[in-house]
């Protein structure tokens, strides 16, 4: 897995759309692999907000 604070914003946000969409199918996943999924889109997504925050 590739830390979130080394991808760009238009990487980070990709990569979390390609995570959500696999979530969708979570038939697909074991628990543990959704688990992990759903913290890195959740990391992921954090980067993003973080970068349209502005900084007081």
């Amino acid at each position: 897995m590739e830390k979130a604070n080394k991808l760009s914003y238009d990487e980070a946000i990709q990569r979390a759309e390609t995570i959500i969409a696999r979530l969708e199918q979570a038939d697909a996943l074991s628990m543990d692999e959704y688990k992990k999924s759903a913290s890195e889109a959740e990391a992921l997504l954090k980067q993003c907000r973080d970068e349209l925050t502005p900084k007081e």
